[in-house]
């Protein structure tokens, strides 16, 4: 499996590949929510009849609409989950590419949720939104702090739940890490101990520059 020989191209490729998979997640969910507006103001924009489309949706859980209203709780997860990615990285023996590019496209989804559950977004609730989804009168005007979702799959007559480019990166890097988990050999103990000596040369030459 393809190696970086530094810490610094590591850190590099994994930024590079999170901000721009957090950059498109953030532009198709603006896009898409000033196309068709809020959720329940346009028919579903089909690009394959009652298969595949485009419907707005605003999800206040996880995944799948897992867990709704637990905002606060999910965003700290997030944060945590951020930070330890990050250490991951940085601590990286295997100095892998494919560990660092599926690491950043993690990282892009957990960004681009985040993003939207801490209400960057600068949505608000409506009255559209107390007329159509019951949203208390009292909501009106205040943030809405919730995943904008706009992704919509079709099996058979059930409708998956909607889902934006930030879940998909999600998603494939849980299946990359895991197949990344099964089919990477364990290091032996001398290369690992190499690869640490030198992690500490470059750190040591570093700080003597």
């Amino acid at each position: 499996m393809k190696k970086l020989s530094s810490r610094s191209s590591r850190l590099l490729l994994f930024a590079v590949i999170a901000a721009l998979f957090c950059a498109l997640d953030l532009g198709t969910k603006h896009w898409i929510f000033e196309r068709l507006g809020r959720p329940g103001e346009s028919p579903v924009w089909w690009m394959i009849s009652d298969v595949f489309g485009f419907q707005t949706s605003l999800n206040q859980g996880a995944l799948f609409g897992i867990g709704q209203g637990q905002i606060p709780l999910f965003a700290t997860l997030s944060c945590v989950a951020l930070v330890g990615i990050v250490g991951w990285v940085w601590a990286d023996s295997t100095r892998s590419v494919f560990l660092a590019s599926t690491l950043g496209l993690i990282t892009a989804g957990i960004l681009g949720n985040l993003w939207d559950r801490l209400g960057l977004h600068r949505m608000r609730w409506s009255e559209f939104d107390a007329d159509v989804w019951g949203c208390p009168p009292e909501m009106v005007g205040e943030p809405i702090y919730a995943v904008r979702d706009w992704i919509l799959v079709m099996l058979g007559d059930y409708p998956w739940p909607n889902f934006n480019i930030a879940d998909s990166c999600l998603v494939c890097g849980a299946i990359l890490i895991s197949l990344y988990a099964l089919f990477t050999p364990t290091p032996k103990p001398a290369v690992a101990a190499n690869d640490a000596a030198s992690t500490v040369s470059e750190t040591k030459d570093k700080a003597e520059n």
